[in-house]
């Protein structure tokens, strides 16, 4: 590309109020200009240009921009440990808890909380709130749509109780776990957080961000916890001073509210 990326940035910032000074830019750079020669583009300003004009492209833009790797139970492990020890304590506490499912892509994970819980409760009494940026993703989570390589981590109780195949590949999600998630569009970056939850599960994304907005992320979540309410992160984003953020250690990826 011939002409600036900071310009770029600066200009999709105005049009989606999405902030890439945020992710990490080795990284998002090479993805959007990707993006920008698969159509044909030759310079920064008239893909932006051609954003303003065309709604089509601007949301495959902003899908693109969203990392969307998930699927069930991922690092069934700690699941484990959720179901065993630490949805225990939390329902001590909050016999009807507010779970909070952030950068939830394409609701495998929440659909993975209310499967768990119920074990706990019945259906009826469990509400999970479920976020992304990307309205796209939340439309797939809506659908309840699923391969069987998203799938391959879940529990067969689950998958038998709660999925009806509707090819070799491919399963529907049922009603009643649908109805137990409330999808909504939120920006981590930029948007108010809610508040008083008992459990914030956000994993696998804040890789993609800066030190400085990751730890602004965690500051904010930090504050939409209940005193003693988790934060339960990915695999590969341990906190390194959780107690800078407001947090202690209670166990490998989950975090108190200190």
């Amino acid at each position: 590309m011939t002409d600036s990326y900071e310009v770029f940035k600066e200009k999709v910032f105005q049009l989606t109020k999405i902030n890439l000074n945020a992710y990490k830019e080795r990284q998002m750079k090479r993805r959007i200009d990707s993006l920008i020669a698969k159509h044909g583009y030759t310079s920064y300003i008239s893909y932006v240009e051609a954003l303003k004009k065309d709604r089509k492209q601007l949301e495959e833009f902003i899908n693109y921009l969203t990392i969307n790797v998930s699927e069930f139970y991922r690092n069934p492990e700690q699941w484990t440990l959720l179901e065993s020890l630490i949805m225990p304590e939390i329902l001590k506490k909050s016999p009807s808890p507010k779970i909070w499912s952030a950068a939830c892509s394409t609701g495998d994970e929440p659909y993975s909380l209310v499967m768990l819980l119920s074990k706990f409760m019945q259906l009826n009494r469990i509400h999970i709130l479920a976020t992304d940026i990307d309205k796209q993703v939340i439309a797939k989570a809506k659908l309840g749509l699923y391969t069987s390589k998203s799938l391959k981590g879940l529990p067969q109780e689950f998958l038998k109780k709660y999925f009806q195949q509707i090819t070799p590949t491919t399963f529907q999600i049922s009603e009643d776990i649908k109805r137990c998630v409330e999808f909504k569009e939120h920006d981590l970056l930029k948007d108010a957080y809610p508040t008083n939850y008992d459990l914030i599960v956000c994993r696998n994304v804040l890789i993609y961000f800066t030190e400085e907005a990751k730890n602004d992320i965690y500051r904010k979540f930090n504050g939409a916890l209940r005193q003693d309410g988790i934060l339960f992160v990915g695999s590969t984003e341990q906190i390194i001073q959780p107690q800078s953020l407001g947090f202690k250690s209670f166990r490998s990826f989950f975090y108190r509210k200190a």
